[in-house]
């Protein structure tokens, strides 16, 4: 994620996606989808399935580059920038999809997309933060 930043001097920040692999979360409002350039500068981020593929093909998920990209939560800013953050205004993009990047979008800022094969699973809903705490729960035995 770093290395993205310092390969990129003109991105203001940089974050992660990995390969949409099933209809379920390219569906998924929770999933957050991102579309990019040839450079790997983030172009939209949607709770949509985007880009729409009008006349659909399995094989659109197992593409190589990867047609669609599930957004991970996870950033990287120049320093500069994230002083810069809270003076931003709410964009009207921002708002309509509840999506935070979109304010620095709009606002004509650089996020730069790194591609990586796998993700942990995130927690962006309360069931999945219910079903983190099932998995990672450890029972403490007296002594």
């Amino acid at each position: 994620l770093a290395n993205l930043l310092r390969s990129n001097p003109d991105a203001e920040m940089a974050t992660l996606a990995t390969p949409v692999a099933s209809m379920e979360v390219y569906r998924n409002p929770n999933c957050v989808k991102v579309v990019c350039d040839d450079r790997g500068r983030a172009l939209y981020f949607s709770r949509s399935p985007i880009p729409h593929a009008r006349s659909w093909d399995e094989k659109s998920l197992t593409a190589n580059p990867p047609r669609f990209l599930h957004h991970i939560g996870i950033y990287a800013y120049r320093r500069e920038f994230l002083m810069k953050l809270g003076t931003l205004p709410a964009s009207p993009l921002e708002e309509m999809e509840k999506l935070e990047q979109l304010r620095f979008l709009q606002a004509g800022y650089q996020i730069m997309v790194g591609v990586c094969e796998e993700a942990c699973k995130g927690i962006d809903t309360p069931a999945d933060y219910r079903e983190f705490v099932k998995r990672s729960s450890c029972r403490v035995r007296a002594s």
